[in-house]
């Protein structure tokens, strides 16, 4: 019997690091923005490159792996120069590889990822086959025999499967873990409610999390500071508001202030471990896929798999690939214990 079975994208990734990068900040009232920018109509030096395969199916499934866990993969790629890499790359790992769906007629999902000095990125993505799943070519019967599914993101077409995979898991008695993707938020949260209703964890990155339930996170006043608070009050809003669900763990992750998880009784914080930030790309399936995995060898205590996912995140960002850098739980566990003070806190 498998483990666990991730359902997502399959992609390779191509990094381009450049110093001469800048990072432009535009404020308003309520909000602040981001953008990277290069000279415009020049020729532009490159610092830095590298490839790897990526994507959050493929991401989280060798994650699992590394975690010790049976996992196989459902995801689709094309029959190119790409999916012979993101092939040979899968074919090193211990991952049970029956459920990779191979189709002649659409590419390999393909990203290039061009990285500030910060170790921030912006993704140009083209989702290929990762955007043309069917109903049809997914094996139920794999998922019928896992113990937990992992769902990331999925986008264009293979968002319409969403729906069969987990009213199929939950038919089963297959435990779900759902990572939101932008695709099903945009749906509205009638349609997302749905499915979050299924999931025993869900995951989401606080823009996401705000999409999903329009609450925005107000900013500090002169009136109001809000940054005094553990767990800022609008995110305590947005979690209450995603727990549908009885028995269910709702996370929501916030970059480099660390990730928030509620139970519906306790309101949990982790910061971020130490780490010298190389590249983010990969830190949230890191991150999301070690806390499931982490639930299971902590009997369910929800803080400390926080922690063990902020860890195993930290040593994913310390490297350059999306994929690169993930520890087993006897790492997590030993450098946990070189560090005693990193430590949950309720919120």
């Amino acid at each position: 019997m498998t483990d666990i079975i991730t359902i997502g994208s399959a992609t390779m990734d191509v990094f381009v690091e450049c110093d001469e990068a800048n990072i432009v900040s535009v404020y308003t009232k309520d909000r602040k923005s981001e953008f990277m920018s290069y000279p415009y109509g020049s020729k532009v030096e490159v610092t830095a490159f590298t490839s790897n395969v990526g994507g959050g199916g493929v991401n989280t499934a060798l994650n699992f792996a590394n975690l010790g866990f049976k996992t196989s993969a459902i995801c689709k790629i094309g029959n190119d120069i790409y999916s012979k890499g993101v092939l040979e790359v899968l074919g090193k790992s211990s991952l049970d590889l029956s459920n990779i769906i191979q189709d002649n007629s659409v590419s390999t999902g393909f990203s290039i990822i061009l990285l500030s000095f910060q170790g921030d990125r912006t993704v140009l993505a083209q989702r290929g086959a990762n955007a043309t799943l069917k109903k049809s070519e997914i094996n139920f019967d794999a998922i019928k025999q896992a113990k937990m599914i992992y769902i990331a993101p999925l986008s264009g077409e293979s968002n319409k499967v969403l729906t069969s995979i987990v009213e199929f898991a939950e038919k089963n008695g297959v435990k779900v873990c759902f990572n939101a993707g932008t695709t099903s938020i945009k749906r509205g949260f009638e349609y997302i409610k749905k499915i979050i209703d299924t999931a025993e964890i869900v995951v989401m990155n606080k823009e996401e999390a705000s999409m999903c339930t329009k609450i925005e996170v107000r900013p500090d006043t002169r009136d109001e500071k809000f940054s005094d608070e553990l767990v800022h009050p609008d995110v305590k809003d947005m979690l209450k508001k995603l727990k549908v669900g009885k028995e269910q763990i709702i996370v929501i992750t916030d970059g480099k202030y660390g990730a928030y998880a509620y139970d519906g009784k306790t309101f949990y914080k982790c910061d971020n471990f130490p780490a010298k930030v190389v590249s983010t790309l990969g830190a949230g399936d890191a991150f999301a896929s070690t806390f499931c995995a982490a639930l299971a060898r902590t009997n369910f205590d929800i803080g400390k798999a926080l922690m063990y996912a902020s860890v195993n995140s930290a040593s994913v960002v310390s490297n350059f690939g999306a994929s690169e850098g993930f520890l087993t739980f006897e790492e997590i566990e030993k450098k946990l214990k070189e560090n005693p003070d990193f430590f949950w806190k309720k919120g």
